[in-house]
This record gives structure tokens, C-alpha cells and sequence, in this order.
């Protein structure tokens, strides 16, 4: 899909803490307007980074969230002061929550350590498990369960521990690591906390109709690795989808509610998501900045053009977790196949994507350097570059430095949703954490990246940014996620700002 053609995906320059209209940008000394949405959401707060992170309290998913293999799940962790932690995970057997399979019960302790260095704006943490306890909601999620234990010799030995399907009791909760009776079972099952090694912790308002702005909390945790078999050896340098404070939490959130008061023997059953039919006509953007494994932060702008399914992408790498320090931008287009069902996601959409084009444009000095001193014809022909030009790179069959190659092939899964507030939302397939492709039918996603936002639902061309226009424009009616256009004045009101801001 355009969002994984390279192991570096990338979009759209924001300008402040996503508060700030980003009208244009400088090309070749000229000045370019981007495509509205292009701009940030101008519903979404300045946001705030807690270093260190505080954790005290309960947090809990907003929504059914999709792990690699798949596997559909709600959770709700509990820290308590000094270090001590309780977490619930309540596994389904289908993607809207709506069928529990069975419940983990966590408990541990959690100590912080320092500023990561490698992902930045994240802190380190150090965790021990003291006891992790499964409870099956039905006798078909045991078979499953100890289906997998019988997979390898040490697994056999846990599965001797469960009881047989016929003795099965609805309720019991059955021990799968004991710190104190030094038993554990959860490696035979590929299951660790390594999440809890990688930490964030930020918070925003948000605006409420008649009534001051709430105050919202998101707790982010590292990243789960695509492959299972690699779950128990992988660090996180990235982010899953993050948990909202059940005290703070967007409204609204009807999931939030449930999953606060769910334990291990009742697990939340979340209302029925409102499913869309696959309609990727429009443009659709990133409500934020990105945080993938490998250090990677970005934000992405797709338009697809449904008349003959063809789509386009910009992609923007920053150098830092707020998405202010652009490093280079690419442009790349291409055509989709019409999608088909998925067999292994309820509720997917199967795609191919075939990306024939792409242009790069270096953002920062280094970037600039580095694609100067490439090989020649490895990225964009001969001659040197420079900051903010675009380069057409089609003819040199990508740019082998950034890892893009054209033409490329991938092989996708899409879903459409509506969020509480009835904002369309379009899930794209998880990238493979290695930095691989999906390539082949094979390595197709299970799972989904964080979703986009429907920014304006007729496509246009905008292959190349439209030639500068009147700056003074009025907003969507509504006050939708994208705006016009913003005059120059706030323009350079805004820069000053995020001057000032660096200082």
C-alpha cells in the first residue's frame, strides 16, 4: 500500500503542536500552497508530553483493538503507587468485541528508568510479573488455548495444568505464571508484557459545544512485534493504539465505561461498531503525529480517486514525537485492484496497491547531504539537491537510499469505520515490524496502523500543489476536520509562535 512502499513512510509538515494551519511551503524560492488537508486538525489541542510519565490510576481502551494474527482484544491496566500494576486483557472470538474467548489477569510491578535513547520522547521502564491467570469464557477458547500449549514439549507439560473440556467451569481462574510457586507457562504461549518497557504518557483538551474544554489523558506503550514467534525477544521502539485515562478519556468513548468496570470474570461485550461500506473516495489524513518501530514519526495524506482507482500519498518524516522537525517529504502515486473480502479479518477488505511514482523533496541539511553524496543514478538522477526542491525519482526506479523502490507491489487490508462523534475512519494494514513489505499474498496485514480521518470526501487532483491562490478564504461550513485556508497573517503569526516556542 502507499503507506508501506518503503521501510520510511512519510507526510505533511505541522507546524506547533497540530494547532497550527500549515497554508504553504517553499519550493524551488517560490511559495507552493499544499492541499487543505494538508493541515492539521484545527479541532485538535496543543499537546503536552508528562517527563516522567505518571501512570497512577486506571486506563482503558477506547475501542476493539486488532493485534497481528489477528487477534481482537480490549484492555484495562491499573497502576498503583510505588510500582505496583493489574492488568486486564480480555481476548474475542471476532473483531467488534462483541464474543469474549477468554481474560488475562496481570499483576506485577513496574519501575521507570530514564529517557529513552532511542525513541525519542519516550521513557524506559523495567517490569516483573508476579502472577498472570487465565479465565476461559467458553469451552471452545480452552481447546484453543491448549491447542497451542501442545505445540512444543514445555507447553505440553502447561497444558497438563488446564482441565479437560468436560470439567471446564465458567468463572475459574487457572494459573498460568506464579512468581511464588516458580512456575510459568506464558513462554509456551509466546506471551509477554514487553510493552510495558516503552512509555508515554500525554494529554490535550478537548473542546466541548457550550461547555469548557476536558481534559484528556492517553497513556502510549510500546509496540507488539507482527510475528509471534519474535513477541518474547522484541523491544518496542514504537507505539500501540494508546489507552485513555478512564478519569479523563475523549467523550465520547462508549466503550470506556464498560471496559472501567470489567474484570476478569466479566468481561466488557462493547456495542456493536457502525461498519462502512469500503469507499475510499476522498482524501484522507492523519489526525496526528505517528509513532512507528524503528524510530520512525510521520503523518500521512491519501486521495484515492474512485472513478478509475488510482491513489496518491504524501508522506512526511520528523525527526521528533510532536511532528515539527520535517526531515523529507514524499509524494508517490499508483493504482489499486478492486477489493475483495478478507478471509483471515472479519470485516476487511483485501486490496493490491501498485506504486509507479514517486518524488522526494529533503527537508532538513542531512537529508539534503546525504542525498547529494548518494550514488549517482541511485536516487533521482545526477546533480546535487537542495532544501525544499522536489526531485522526480520514477526514472531511477525509486531512491535506494530512503529504500524506495519502484515499481512496487503490495498487498493490503483496508476497513472503514465510524467513530461516536460520526467521523469516518479508514484502517490501513500494520506494517511488518522488521521493515519488510508485504509483498507477496503471504505477508498480507492482520492488523491495522492507527486509523485516518476523512478529510474531504471529494478527490481532486493533487498530484502537484495547486498554484498560489487569494489567501483569505472561509472555513468548511461546520467547522470540519480541514479548513480553506489560512491568510497570511496568521500564517506568519503561527511561525513566530513556533519560533518562540524552540527558544
Amino acid at each position: 500500500m502507499p503507506a508501506a512502499m518503503l521501510p520510511y513512510a512519510c507526510v505533511l509538515v505541522l507546524l506547533g503542536a497540530r494547532t497550527a494551519e500549515a497554508a504553504g511551503t517553499v519550493r524551488a524560492g517560490r511559495l507552493h500552497w499544499e492541499p487543505h488537508c494538508q493541515q492539521p486538525l484545527p479541532h485538535r489541542a496543543p499537546v503536552t508530553a508528562l517527563l516522567p510519565p505518571r501512570l497512577e490510576g486506571p486506563w482503558t481502551s477506547t475501542g476493539c483493538e486488532v493485534r497481528p494474527g489477528p487477534e481482537f482484544l480490549t484492555r484495562f491496566y491499573t497502576f498503583y503507587r510505588p510500582h505496583l500494576f493489574r492488568a486486564h486483557q480480555f481476548y474475542y472470538a471476532d473483531p467488534s468485541c462483541r464474543e469474549p474467548a477468554h481474560s488475562l489477569l496481570i499483576k506485577g510491578k513496574l519501575r521507570l528508568r530514564r529517557a529513552s535513547w532511542v525513541t525519542r520522547g519516550a521513557t524506559e521502564a523495567d517490569y516483573q510479573l508476579h502472577k498472570v491467570g487465565v479465565v476461559f469464557h467458553s469451552r471452545r477458547a480452552l481447546l484453543q488455548l491448549a491447542r497451542r500449549l501442545n505445540q512444543t514439549r514445555a507447553g505440553r507439560a502447561c497444558a497438563r495444568q488446564l482441565p479437560p473440556a468436560r470439567a471446564w467451569l465458567p468463572g475459574a481462574l487457572y494459573e498460568l505464571l506464579s512468581a511464588r510457586a516458580e512456575r510459568d507457562c506464558t513462554a509456551a504461549l509466546g506471551f509477554s508484557m514487553h510493552e510495558l518497557s516503552l512509555v508515554r504518557v500525554q494529554r490535550h483538551l478537548q473542546p466541548q459545544p457550550r461547555a469548557r474544554p476536558q481534559l484528556v489523558e492517553e497513556l502510549y506503550l510500546g509496540d507488539i512485534h507482527t510475528e509471534r514467534a519474535e513477541r518474547r525477544h522484541y523491544r518496542p521502539t514504537g507505539y500501540q493504539r494508546p489507552l485513555q485515562s478512564a478519569l479523563h478519556h475523549a467523550r465520547p468513548c462508549p466503550a470506556c465505561g464498560l471496559i472501567a468496570r470489567s474484570d476478569e470474570h466479566h468481561p466488557p461485550v462493547l456495542p456493536p461498531p457502525v461498519a462502512l461500506p469500503l469507499r475510499l473516495g476522498g482524501r484522507w489524513v492523519s489526525p496526528g503525529c505517528e509513532v512507528r518501530p524503528a524510530v520512525l514519526f510521520l503523518t500521512r495524506l491519501f486521495t484515492f480517486h474512485g472513478h478509475n482507482r488510482s491513489w496518491e500519498g504524501y508522506y512526511h518524516h520528523f525527526s521528533d514525537p510532536a511532528c515539527q522537525q520535517p526531515t523529507f517529504t514524499i509524494y508517490a502515486a499508483g493504482h489499486y485492484t478492486r477489493g475483495t473480502p478478507s478471509a483471515k479479518v472479519r470485516g476487511a477488505t483485501d486490496l493490491v496497491f501498485q506504486v509507479t511514482r514517486a518524488h522526494v523533496t529533503p527537508m532538513d541539511q542531512v537529508t539534503t547531504a546525504m542525498l547529494s553524496f548518494s550514488e549517482p543514478s541511485s536516487c533521482g538522477g545526477p546533480g546535487a539537491w537542495s532544501l525544499g526542491t522536489e526531485r522526480d525519482v520514477t526514472a531511477t526506479n525509486g531512491c535506494l537510499p530512503l529504500g524506495i523502490r519502484l515499481p512496487h507491489v503490495e498487498y493490503e487490508l483496508f476497513k472503514m469505520e465510524q467513530d461516536p462523534l460520526g467521523q469516518s475512519l479508514l484502517f490501513i494494514g500494520q506494517r511488518p515490524t522488521d521493515g519488510s513489505s508485504p509483498d507477496t499474498p503471504q505477508k498480507r496485514p492482520t492488523s491495522y496502523q492507527a486509523p485516518l480521518v476523512l478529510c474531504d470526501a471529494e478527490a481532486r487532483d493533487f498530484s502537484r500543489p495547486p498554484p498560489p491562490r487569494p489567501q483569505l478564504q472561509k472555513p468548511l461550513s461546520g467547522g470540519g476536520p480541514c479548513r480553506r485556508g489560512a491568510t497570511l497573517p496568521f500564517l506568519l503569526l503561527v511561525l513566530g509562535l513556533a519560533f518562540l516556542e524552540r527558544l
